[in-house]
């Protein structure tokens, strides 16, 4: 695949990032709700730009304090 370039990908569905994560689907649309996590919408298509997606995987969730 000598010279082929891979497009970056600019934005994911929901179930596109639970299937590339690991996180389930009802954990991330809870992390939606809660504005944890930044969504677009186009009509009821519900996408995650890529570089959001980045910056929530990075930091992760803040810990309880006990």
């Amino acid at each position: 695949m000598e010279g082929e370039e891979v497009a970056q990908r600019i934005a994911w569905g929901i179930a596109d990032i639970a299937k590339s994560t690991g996180l389930s689907v009802a954990f991330l649309r809870n992390e939606v709700r809660r504005k944890a996590l930044p969504i677009k919408r186009f009509g009821r298509r519900v996408l995650v730009l890529d570089d959001d997606l980045k910056r929530y995987l990075s930091e992760g969730q803040p810990k309880a304090e006990a």
